[in-house]
C-alpha cells in the first residue's frame, strides 16, 4: 500500500512538472476573469526557472493600481497530501482584503499541487530537521511571485504585504529582511515547521532548532512582523509561539506578538476558515491601518 501511494505521487508529480514546463514563458493570466472579485488563474515564476507557480489572483473593481497582498499557504510533509492539495484560495481573507482595496495573489509553491515539481522547502527529518533552510527556500518562492506581480501595471510598486499562514508564515518571517520600501509588512498566523510532530497534537520537532531559527530570522529583519496565534492552535501552542516570538524580537525587536480568541475545534485554521475574519479582521485593521484604498500612483 505504502508503495502505491508513493507511485501515485510520483506520477502527480511527474505529470505537474511536465505541465509547468510547457508553461514557463507563458507567465500571466490564464482565462478570463470570474467570480468572486474577479477571481482569475495565473502562472508566476518560482525558484525553480523550469517550473511555473500556479497562483489565483483577485482584485477590486477598476483598472489600479493597486497596493498588493500576497498570500502564503500552509503545507504538510507528507509527500501524497502535497501531491493532492487543492489549490489554495482563503476566501474570507482574499475578499476582506480586496474589499480594503488589494489585490491579492495566491500561489502555490513548488512540491504541491498543481503546481507540482521539486519540494524545495523539505525541512528533513524530525531528529535533524533544519528550520532555516526551510524557511527561505520558501522566502524565495514568494520573492519569485513578488517581483513577477510588481512589474503588472495594475499593482502598486510599493507597501506590498506578506501573510503567511503556518509554513507560509514561517517563510514570511524568513522574507522580512526584505527591503521596506518594497514590502511594507509581514502577517504571519501561527508560523513555524514541524508541528503534530508524529501526528499527535501539540507534539512540535525539535522546538529548540525552531526557536534558534526564529532568532536567526530576526536578526535580519527590516519589515514589520506581526505574529498571530490562536489561543486553541494545536500546531504552535501560544506558549511556544511567544517564545519563538521573543527569540526573533531578540534578534531584530521587529515583532508585534498577538495571541488571539480561541476559534472553532483548532484555531490553527483561523487564516483559511470562513468566519476567521471575525477574529483576526479588528486586529490587522488596528495593526495595518487598513481601509477602503482609493488607487495609487505607480
Amino acid at each position: 500500500m505504502q508503495f502505491c501511494k508513493i507511485l501515485f505521487a510520483l506520477v502527480l508529480f511527474g505529470s505537474g512538472c511536465l505541465q509547468s514546463v510547457a508553461a514557463q514563458g507563458q507567465f500571466g493570466a490564464q482565462g478570463a476573469e470570474g467570480q468572486p472579485n474577479r477571481r482569475q488563474l495565473w502562472l508566476v515564476p518560482s525558484p525553480d526557472p523550469a517550473l511555473a507557480a500556479h497562483a489565483v489572483l483577485f482584485r477590486p473593481a477598476g483598472d489600479g493600481p493597486f497596493p498588493l497582498a500576497l498570500i502564503a499557504h500552509a503545507s504538510v510533509e507528507d509527500v501524497l497530501r502535497r501531491a493532492q492539495m487543492p489549490e489554495p484560495e482563503y476566501p474570507a481573507l482574499t475578499a476582506w482584503l480586496v474589499a480594503r482595496g488589494y489585490a491579492v495573489l495566491v500561489p502555490e509553491r513548488p512540491g504541491h499541487g498543481a503546481t507540482g515539481g521539486s519540494y524545495l522547502e523539505d525541512q528533513g527529518g524530525c531528529d535533524g530537521a533544519d528550520y532555516s533552510r526551510a524557511g527561505y527556500a520558501t522566502a524565495d518562492s514568494i520573492k519569485a511571485a513578488l517581483s513577477y506581480l510588481r512589474d503588472q501595471s495594475f499593482v502598486r510598486r510599493d507597501g506590498m504585504i506578506v501573510i503567511g499562514d503556518a509554513a507560509g508564515g514561517w517563510g514570511a518571517l524568513a522574507l522580512a529582511s526584505d527591503d521596506p520600501k518594497t514590502v511594507s509588512a509581514v502577517i504571519a498566523f501561527a508560523p513555524g515547521r514541524g508541528g503534530h510532530a508524529n501526528g499527535v497534537p501539540n507534539q512540535v520537532c525539535a522546538p529548540r532548532v525552531l526557536i534558534s531559527s526564529a532568532s536567526e530570522f530576526g536578526e535580519d529583519a527590516q519589515v514589520p512582523v506581526t505574529w498571530l496565534v490562536a489561543a486553541n492552535d494545536s500546531y504552535f501552542s501560544p506558549e511556544l509561539s511567544k517564545q519563538m516570538a521573543d527569540a526573533f524580537r531578540t534578534g531584530g525587536d521587529k515583532v508585534d506578538f498577538r495571541i488571539l480568541p480561541a476559534f472553532g475545534n483548532d484555531g490553527h485554521g483561523l487564516a483559511e476558515a470562513d468566519g476567521g475574519e471575525k477574529i483576526f479582521g479588528p486586529v490587522l485593521d488596528d495593526v495595518l491601518k487598513l481601509r477602503p484604498a482609493a488607487a495609487g500612483k505607480r
